[in-house]
């Protein structure tokens, strides 16, 4: 324990200094809230990369991995596809049009890039986007007293409050760029902590042979890339389920605010490979390790409960004390609440500009000093990140069986289904308009509850839609009623009588 301490009490040491050496280039909003557009390749490809991952990379994808086994690698295939399209085809079109308006925000982008008439758009977007990220926020803190439960033997609530107080911390001190310096950093450690350990484990630990035949013997759906079931419908939905969560970075507000923060488009070009090469191997990464701690360390015929823990989410654990010694282990442990915290301060960060910039300022007022306003967003900061704290104590005593894989893609679908089909449309197509905009945003918004509560109960198809989880299909819904509603809107009549 006194280990763990000493190295966790670094770690959080190196992020207090870097919040305190950003403060001294936050000089207006701008630099609080996008860097003053200033960033190198390096920083937004890491900074995006770490805050797209979250700590369900280390304990949810680790998890599914041993849970799932092969089929789990559908994730990493649907990830990389995600993150290659937005870096290759939308990121520098985002980039040019975000220059071109002097947005510093979403809201600010589609406000500019639609001509609003008056603030409901923005309105809209700034409401949407902080209900999602409240929700994501709270299952990273849920994650976060799950770490600490686990790794340190701490109360789960006391973990839960004491990450969200070093997050919150740091936050309050460097803004945007606290938080982006402090993702390069961690984003860091998960790289090298995530390849290392299957490695490691693969080479030095004895029954390490024939993990095929293996994994075959414990449970033959592990070795099937296909998953779990023989209903070819069934199959397709589980592949298609894990496959569709890389629709996320697709236009993710917490993802895209970095490419209104990077220096020019040639850095976008300079930086796509980092950011895919980053997600292909701790994905894959993150997978193997799960696959790897189900074949050491559970039998054939044995519930993997009774040793990896509840849905396989300690598998990682138990790896890691099987393989390195005391020390190795608790720079582990750091590098899991890196994870978790990267992508909380960077949501907190896009939420608070949705609600004290795009609401409070550009609608009511507009003439606010940075010094005012800097204050409030410190405010209104601390209020969104109680909100979320308390939605994950709620859930933790609510449902004492949730997972983090499902409980943390809920939140990230949520944001997705909101605004990814909007910002494709946006780009790639001209004669989309506000009120096309509208409507994807609202109808991915509650198509999500929609299916995660309803859809899925239902009996016949509910357990399909269970598989296939909510992002694929509130995906749908949104870009067919933001069609639907483009062609048909008053906009588009007035355009094709002029």
């Amino acid at each position: 324990m006194l280990t763990n301490l000493i190295v966790l009490g670094i770690y959080f040491a190196i992020l207090f200094g870097i919040g305190i050496v950003a403060s001294k280039r936050v000089k207006n909003m701008d630099d609080y809230y996008v860097g003053g557009k200033k960033l190198g390749y390096w920083l937004v490809a890491f900074s995006a990369r770490a805050t797209g991952e979250s700590g369900w990379l280390l304990i949810g994808l680790t998890a599914m991995g041993a849970l799932a086994g092969f089929s789990a690698y559908w994730v990493v295939i649907g990830e990389v596809i995600g993150v290659a399209i937005s870096w290759f085809f939308m990121a520098k079109k985002f980039k040019s049009l975000t220059d071109k308006y002097d947005s510093i925000t979403i809201p600010d982008f589609l406000e500019s890039h639609f001509k609003a008439n008056g603030h409901l758009l923005r309105v809209v977007a700034a409401l949407c986007l902080s209900v999602f990220v409240i929700i994501y926020v709270s299952a990273q803190i849920d994650i976060t007293g799950k770490a600490f439960e686990t790794f340190l033997g701490v109360n789960y609530y006391t973990g839960a409050i004491a990450g969200f107080l070093i997050v919150v911390a740091y936050i309050f001190v460097g803004g945007f760029v606290a938080v982006v310096w402090s993702d390069v950093f961690q984003g860091a450690l998960m790289f090298l902590g995530l390849l290392a350990l299957p490695l490691v484990a693969y080479f030095a630990i004895d029954n390490s042979g024939d993990i095929y035949s293996g994994l075959e013997a414990i449970d033959p759906n592990l070795v099937s890339i296909w998953g779990a079931f023989d209903d070819p419908w069934m199959q397709a939905a589980t592949m298609a389920g894990f496959a569709f969560i890389g629709l996320g970075f697709l236009g993710s507000p917490q993802v895209y605010v970095r490419f209104i923060s990077v220096r020019n488009t040639k850095e976008i070009d300079k930086g796509k490979w980092v950011a895919i090469v980053f997600t292909f191997l701790t994905d894959a990464a993150a997978v193997t390790i799960g696959v790897l701690a189900r074949y050491l360390f559970t039998e054939v015929g044995q519930d993997p409960e009774s040793v990896l823990g509840i849905a396989g989410e300690d598998s990682l654990m138990v790896l890691l004390k099987a393989t390195f010694p005391v020390f190795i282990v608790a720079i582990y442990i750091a590098i899991i609440l890196s994870a978790i915290m990267s992508t909380i301060d960077s949501l907190l960060v896009v939420a608070s500009s949705a609600i004290t910039r795009d609401l409070y300022q550009k609608i009511f007022r507009p003439n606010v000093s940075d010094q005012k306003l800097n204050k409030l967003s410190s405010r209104i900061t601390l209020m969104m990140a109680l909100i979320a704290l308390a939605l994950a104590m709620t859930v933790a005593i609510m449902v004492p069986g949730r997972t983090v894989f499902w409980f943390t893609i809920f939140g990230w679908s949520g944001i997705a289904a909101t605004f990814c089909p909007m910002m494709i449309y946006s780009l790639f197509w001209k004669g989309f308009n506000q009120s096309g905009a509208l409507a994807c945003m609202l109808s991915g918004f509650m198509a999500v509850p929609f299916f995660k509560f309803y859809v899925q109960e239902l009996e016949g198809v509910g357990p399909y839609f269970e598989q296939l989880d909510v992002m694929g299909p509130a995906f749908a819904v949104s870009f067919i009623f933001g069609f639907i509603v483009t062609r048909f809107s008053p906009e588009a009549a007035q355009k094709a009588a002029a």
